[in-house]
């Protein structure tokens, strides 16, 4: 398991590569949902996501060690792909992309902008199959989307920039893919303090680490699913991430309604451009805030913003700003009763 300390070292060295994103809030949110809730939006980030944090840190650390490769590869469907075409692009390395034909139309053309080659395979598995062969071959180093020390310290980051920036939170919320931003939110928050509570979301059609939690051993999705959460699309979590995700303090599956309601009103109320798969952690935020009986300042990772037109089609297909966001006047008037 990583520790703290490879998360400070992991943000010493990608500072000149990545961006330190905002902590913004909404106060209308807040005043309708009778607690305080933070968003650290690294959807500001400067490849749209938090990816870039990991794969600089991986990348930053060979340079460290003197052990960069000739050749980079990497299997993703959008995000981590972006991340490691622009990170390889910073220390002049060639990257191949291996990912499935349905990538985001925007990650794909953002992918080759940073200069990488994109292969696309018709399943997250054959994609996965060919990247390990290729990363076989002599001076070719695969960085790993979510399943790797170096990444997790990197992803962390993002909480620990966040943590730094607002005091007193008593919950941090982050989606779940692979579980590498998850798993290194966690290592970092119950750092700054062992009571903070750390608590993943996931699409209930794409629930692999839900499972997994559930069974106590890592269970993979036998198909890729459909889920507007495009980022939380992945087979099944890591061992290094499943480590960590055992010792949440919570996880919520979030059917695609819901995943669709949170994503418009985020945008309407944040006016920014902000992901499904981040977007659906506020109804976690909104179940477990339910149960709370005093008032809870919360930070949410917003993990990326990088939407297709076909993915925001999808989004809007029915319009949810006509219920407005709220917990339920009974748990408000519990809250102002303590």
């Amino acid at each position: 398991m990583i520790e703290f300390n490879d998360i400070l070292q992991a943000h010493a060295r990608i500072k000149s590569i990545v961006k330190h994103t905002e902590v913004v809030h909404s106060k209308l949110l807040n005043k309708w949902m009778g607690h305080e809730i933070f968003f650290k939006v690294e959807c500001m980030q400067t490849t749209g996501a938090f990816k870039l944090r990991g794969a600089s840190n991986f990348l930053a650390k060979l340079a460290e060690q003197e052990s960069l490769p000739k050749h980079i590869v990497a299997n993703s469907s959008g995000n981590h792909a972006q991340a490691v075409a622009f990170a390889a692009k910073q220390f002049n390395i060639p990257v191949t992309i291996y990912a499935t034909s349905n990538i985001s139309s925007i990650k794909a053309a953002a992918t080759k902008h940073y200069g990488a080659e994109l292969k696309l395979f018709d399943t997250r598995l054959q994609a996965d199959s060919a990247v390990q062969e290729a990363a076989s071959e002599k001076d070719v180093v695969w960085i790993p989307p979510f399943n790797h020390p170096d990444i997790i310290a990197g992803q962390g980051t993002a909480c620990l920039e966040a943590l730094q920036s607002i005091d007193n939170i008593n919950a941090v919320f982050a989606p779940c893919g692979g579980g590498g931003l998850l798993s290194g939110t966690y290592v970092c928050a119950k750092h700054f303090d062992p009571q903070i509570k750390v608590i993943g979301a996931e699409p209930l059609a794409a629930n692999d680490a839900a499972q997994s939690l559930r069974n106590g051993r890592i269970i993979s999705l036998q198909q890729t699913p459909k889920t507007l959460a495009d980022g939380a699309a992945t087979p099944s979590v890591g061992h290094h991430t499943y480590e960590i995700l055992q010792q949440l303090d919570g996880f919520y599956e979030v059917n695609e309604t819901d995943i669709a309601y949170w994503t418009q009103w985020l945008h309407h109320l944040l006016k920014m451009h902000i992901e499904p798969t981040c977007a659906m952690t506020m109804q976690a935020v909104a179940e477990w805030l339910n149960d709370q009986v005093s008032p809870q300042r919360v930070m949410v990772i917003i993990s990326g913003g990088n939407i297709s037109a076909t993915s925001m089609q999808n989004v809007w297909a029915h319009d949810h700003l006509t219920k407005l966001p709220s917990l339920g006047q009974t748990h408000l008037n519990n809250l102002s009763n303590k």
